[in-house]
């Protein structure tokens, strides 16, 4: 780390740093921060290990670049971020480092985790990044919110829920209103992601598993619908379709 630190601070020494890197503030800096724990993110679904060592190196060195530019406006250093997290880490684990306390299943140390965030706060919501990406903002907004009791108790709650938002844009896009077709989307997107939630998925990685799955057999549909037309651009959809669901059933037959 101490290399690392001091890799930091030459790339912003005022005299013989990095003129890129001098030009750079925190809000310049956050977007690499994002892009690096999504390619953090994509290293791990890869399963490509020698990828996330490389990953995770990034973005550890964009904390050290935050720390670095706090440093230099005596707001704190990278020490004072180790000493917090870790404070905070032994603090929300009463049960792992004070031998005192009663042990805990992992969903009794979820529940306790939450409730330890919620403390000191006007609203259990307070603390939910302003900019994150909408689908997992709309889990942390279910979750914190159930810290309350303010949740369906069971499943099946979610799913009437979920018939109840589907039949009510149904209505919106009859009644031809954008506004209302808008907010009643909204509606339902919300609802399931609050789903994924009560199932304990990751909402945005079951996308994520979905878009890769339909970018696979629409590529090879494109392909067999290519050679089969091999002078046409745009292709019937009666044509794709059928093609469509060879490669489907295809790859249901290959699946273990």
């Amino acid at each position: 780390m101490k290399q690392l630190l001091d890799i930091m601070r030459q790339l912003r020494d005022p005299e013989s740093g990095c003129p890129w890197d001098l030009e750079q503030n925190f809000a310049t800096i956050a977007p690499y921060t994002i892009e690096e724990a999504y390619e953090v993110a994509d290293a791990i679904a890869q399963n490509d290990m020698s990828g996330l060592r490389s990953e995770l190196g990034d973005l550890l060195f964009q904390v050290v670049f935050h720390a670095q530019m706090a440093s230099e406006a005596e707001l704190f250093n990278f020490q004072d971020v180790v000493q917090g997290i870790s404070q905070k880490m032994i603090e929300r684990h009463p049960h792992v480092f004070q031998p005192e306390a009663p042990k805990l299943t992992a969903a009794e140390q979820t529940e306790a985790w939450e409730k330890a965030k919620s403390l000191n706060k006007d609203s259990v919501l307070d603390g939910i990044a302003r900019n994150l990406p909408e689908l997992l903002k709309a889990v942390k907004l279910t979750k914190y919110a159930a810290v309350t009791g303010f949740d369906w108790p069971n499943i099946q709650d979610v799913f009437d829920k979920l018939a109840e938002e589907t039949e009510e844009l149904q209505e919106a896009v009859q009644s031809g209103q954008r506004e209302a077709m808008a907010e009643e989307l909204g509606d339902l997107l919300f609802v399931c992601a609050n789903l994924a939630r009560h199932m304990q998925i990751d909402p945005a990685a079951a996308l994520r598993g979905a878009n890769a799955k339909f970018e696979q057999r629409f590529r090879e549909v494109e392909k067999r619908a290519k050679i089969q037309h091999p002078k046409k651009e745009n292709f019937d959809l009666k044509v794709l379709d059928e093609l469509w669901n060879q490669v489907k059933a295809e790859q249901k037959t290959h699946e273990p």
